[in-house]
């Protein structure tokens, strides 16, 4: 099975991997190893349309990226039809697609009636997604979940209207909004959509392993897949999903070619945000990067009592080169 370039509107991707949006993870640092990997498309944090069309610096930073990255999408939440169809107007400046968020569970988010919340009210949807595709030329894709809850499965009827509205893919991640994370994704539901819409169908969800993401494509029929939470440490992931798809070996990773990219990304990190900041959220990925490898713990307890950047990373060379 040969992996495929996806066509989402004018756009045509690389290959079908997709880099999901991830609040707190994927800023230029993240997007740029995972690009390196071989993502076909990353798209950026989840930016606030109300932020962004009252310039608010946090959120214009969030817009920061390399020409490495491209193509680069944007994912904005929000609930009202005219600031969304703003804030996608100027997106068209920055991005080369546009996605609308409906699929966030968190509780800040959906109690502005954002996110998830919007799935609630399918008509109010249509109009949201309606405004932003009146707004910007830019190709777009609308993120969502299986329902609000087990008693309000609606992912069918929400991917009707987005289709009808004019996004030009779907994205499922077939969970609902009370799961959060939690139990198991339900990937029939990627089936289903794929079969009720005649846009793309992009599926997400507990893709953790390259045998996950080959099952996916194949059990579901969708067109292209989205990893999240299985490149928290793992960015090589990708790599190997598209080296699956291609028939070719899996590719082991090296100690060497693991410190590398780690070190790769803290310098990026010092690139787009300086040494303090640096030192401070690699952290998380460090503790990522180490999991289940041996003496993981105690480096992790070290990494998380230094704030200095060259104290850092002379901590991960340590580390990471005595793994051979």
């Amino acid at each position: 099975m040969s992996n495929s370039k996806l066509k989402i509107g004018s756009l045509t991707l690389e290959n079908n991997v997709v880099l999901a949006p991830m609040a707190g993870i994927t800023n230029s640092p993240f997007r740029q190893i995972c690009k390196q990997s071989g993502a076909g498309l990353v798209y950026s944090e989840m930016i606030s349309a109300n932020g962004l069309i009252r310039d608010g610096q946090r959120t214009v930073e969030l817009l920061q990226r390399s020409p490495a990255e491209t193509p680069f999408g944007v994912q904005l939440f929000g609930d009202d039809p005219t600031v969304l169809a703003e804030a996608a107007k100027i997106i068209s400046d920055y991005g080369e697609i546009l996605d609308l968020n409906m699929g966030c569970p968190v509780k800040k988010v959906v109690r502005s009636g954002a996110g998830s919340a919007l799935m609630q009210n399918p008509a109010h949807a249509g109009d949201v997604i309606s405004a932003m595709r009146k707004a910007s030329p830019l190709p777009m894709t609308v993120k969502f979940r299986s329902g609000w809850d087990t008693a309000t499965i609606n992912f069918i009827e929400i991917g009707k209207i987005a289709e009808q509205c004019g996004a030009d893919a779907l994205i499922l991640h077939p969970r609902t909004r009370c799961q959060g994370f939690g139990g198991q994704a339900n990937w029939n539901h990627i089936t289903q959509l794929k079969q009720a819409v005649n846009i793309p169908v992009i599926g997400s969800g507990d893709i953790m392993t390259p045998d996950d993401g080959l099952r996916m494509m194949q059990q579901t029929g969708c067109d292209g897949i989205m990893i999240g939470r299985g490149c928290y440490g793992n960015p090589w992931l990708i790599e190997n999903i598209l080296r699956q798809q291609n028939g070719k070996d899996l590719r082991d990773i090296s100690a060497q070619q693991r410190l590398q990219t780690i070190i790769r990304h803290l310098k990026l990190y010092q690139q787009s945000f300086g040494d303090r900041r640096a030192a401070a959220e690699m952290r998380k990925h460090l503790c990522w990067y180490s999991r289940g490898l041996t003496g993981a713990g105690e480096f992790r307890f070290k990494v998380n009592q230094i704030d200095q950047i060259n104290e850092l990373e002379e901590a991960i060379c340590s580390f990471f080169s005595g793994l051979e």
